[in-house]
């Protein structure tokens, strides 16, 4: 089995399990949020942190990764970034309208392209960026109901766009840059988010609900909830930063509209939501999107490989009568004739509590 073949199986399964994980958590957080009423959304983000950086440890002692320390400050600076993130995410719901919220997660796959076209030169294709307008339509048309402004929440979203934008980017070049995996930087950065949250989380969320999470009436079933919304997030988050890292942050975008879509499909046949033929229509729009989405990629990708391979055959036929490896370029034969490989090019195409 090829290299390529096991990395598409490797992406495959890290979007199949984002999907079912995240799509699992909300089901569990909105049964713990909207019946049995614990409205302390950043808390409990806190404690899902928490327990992943817990069940990260005990599995470092278990040796099954590699502790690999690198930049403290990037560490530091990712991980309270990203619990800003939330926090703001949180923040925007709390003081805007649900569909000017929907309207703020739309506008992270346009700003997300804006910045890495600006700060890291990336070209996207008009027809990725085509099936991404198709995608936005889609999911807005199925989320987007009423649009009620207010300078603070207008502010407060803005905030949260860039964030966002810049923690799902700093995810994947992090990665990247320090060779590091998606385990090995969760591990070393979900401290520092699961600290930033716990010290806001109970101020936003006194804020925001009127109400003191350590005042709560914790029953059995709303533990028995907690327990079982922090077991699912632990595979969330490693999911999260699985994707961003083998993929995009654009792509763990157009992820989590697929689980919004999910959501409120299940939404409609497990919980008998309401749900409208706008709904619907906007959902196949979406899905429309997604694919289109899909098959661009993959085929701009194949290209991308293709030309790659055949720039590589006049540096061979240039080095077939020196038997010597240039090591420094990383190009020529080896003594008997095996071409080394060259590092394959990532497929280019990335929470608030829903995810």
């Amino acid at each position: 089995m090829g290299d390529n073949h096991k990395f598409q199986l490797g992406t495959i399964g890290a979007l199949s399990l984002s999907v079912v994980s995240s799509v699992s958590i909300v089901i569990c957080n909105k049964a713990l949020i909207t019946t049995l009423g614990f409205n302390f959304a950043t808390t409990l983000t806190s404690w899902h942190l928490l327990v992943t950086f817990c069940s990260l440890h005990v599995a470092l002692w278990m040796n099954m990764f590699e502790h690999k320390p690198f930049d403290a400050r990037a560490v530091t600076g990712f991980g309270i970034l990203n619990g800003m993130s939330i926090g703001l995410l949180n923040l925007s719901l709390g003081f805007n309208s649900v569909g000017f919220y929907q309207m703020t997660k739309l506008a992270i796959i346009p700003c997300t392209v804006l910045l890495e076209t600006l700060f890291f030169r990336k070209k996207f294709s008009r027809n990725v960026q085509l099936s991404l307008a198709i995608l936005l339509v889609g999911v807005g048309i199925a989320t987007v109901t009423d649009l009620q402004l207010n300078l603070l929440g207008s502010i407060l979203s803005l905030l949260a766009v860039v964030t966002t934008c810049v923690a799902q980017i700093m995810t994947n070049t992090i990665q990247k840059k320090f060779k590091v995996s998606s385990t090995q930087l969760l591990y070393q950065s979900c401290s520092y988010q699961a600290l930033t949250l716990f010290f806001i989380g109970p101020f936003l969320d006194g804020l925001l609900a009127n109400q003191n999470v350590f005042a709560f009436k914790y029953s059995p079933q709303v533990l028995l909830f907690i327990v079982l919304s922090c077991m699912i997030s632990i595979t969330v988050n490693f999911s999260t930063f699985l994707v961003i890292g083998k993929t995009s942050p654009i792509t763990y975008q157009v992820l989590g509209h697929l689980k919004t879509c999910l959501v409120l499909a299940f939404g409609y046949v497990l919980l008998h939501d309401p749900f409208s033929w706008r709904t619907i229509l906007g959902i196949l729009i979406a899905v429309v999107g997604m694919i289109l989405y899909s098959y661009y990629c993959m085929t701009e990708s194949r290209q991308q490989k293709a030309n790659e391979v055949s720039a590589q055959f006049p540096q061979v036929n240039e080095s077939e009568s020196d038997p010597l490896v240039i090591v420094d370029k990383g190009s020529g034969i080896l003594s008997d004739g095996v071409v080394p490989k060259t590092q394959s090019s990532v497929w280019n195409s990335r929470r608030d509590l829903d995810a």
